[in-house]
């Protein structure tokens, strides 16, 4: 297997976590994303949507997605599971992976997006060119401020979002969080809950 990545970048960071977790070693080469090298011609004959992270299998299988690349891993990799152990605990995860990424990750991806330079004319990943819209922006942070006092109500009472150990999940909100910093609409302090959890998550993966 080989992957493509960024390290720096949110979604990248997902998968590399994950493998930090569960001890993976896999060859990886870098794709430079600040210089656009994910969209040059090189880059894109191995994906064509021209997106990070990329996990090309042995058999030359190309998988762009950052929940199909987890969910295969977990299968050659079961040991410290992160997707879940039981059939409810792998429909929790994968509950509030979507949620995350509906409520959370794309608030802020709409918000930075939509703002900064460098992603003019370039408002969504993927191939196609699509101008930035400036009243995202403000929508994109407004949806940030929705989205925590929920996950905060979510996380009382409870160590982990899915079951009773670290998962998936938990490892995408704390990118999540860390990500929502871009755009200058980190989750407030008065979010005990949160600050807690991602105290916790950093502690199960070792980053402190």
């Amino acid at each position: 297997m080989k992957l493509y990545t960024f390290d720096p970048a949110p979604n990248p960071k997902r998968v590399t976590l994950f493998l930090k977790y569960k001890d993976i070693e896999i060859d990886t080469t870098q794709i430079d994303m600040g210089s656009g090298e994910q969209l040059g011609d090189d880059y894109k004959r191995i994906n064509p949507l021209g997106t990070l992270p990329a996990l090309v299998l042995d058999d030359g299988t190309v998988l762009t997605e950052v929940i199909g690349i987890c969910s295969y891993l977990e299968s050659q990799f079961p040991d410290k599971p992160l997707m879940g152990s039981t059939a409810l605990e792998q429909a929790q995860v994968l509950s509030w992976d979507h949620k995350l990424f509906n409520t959370v990750m794309m608030a802020v991806a709409e918000a930075l997006r939509n703002h900064s330079p460098a992603f003019a004319n370039r408002a969504l990943p993927g191939p196609l060119d699509v101008p930035q819209i400036s009243e995202l922006v403000q929508r994109g942070k407004l949806r940030l401020e929705h989205a925590w006092p929920s996950i905060e109500a979510d996380l009382e009472g409870r160590n982990w979002l899915a079951g009773d150990s670290i998962s998936l999940a938990d490892i995408d909100f704390l990118v999540c969080c860390e990500f929502s910093g871009w755009v200058k609409c980190a989750p407030p302090e008065s979010c005990k809950n949160i600050h807690a959890h991602i105290a916790r998550v950093r502690q199960a993966l070792s980053l402190d």
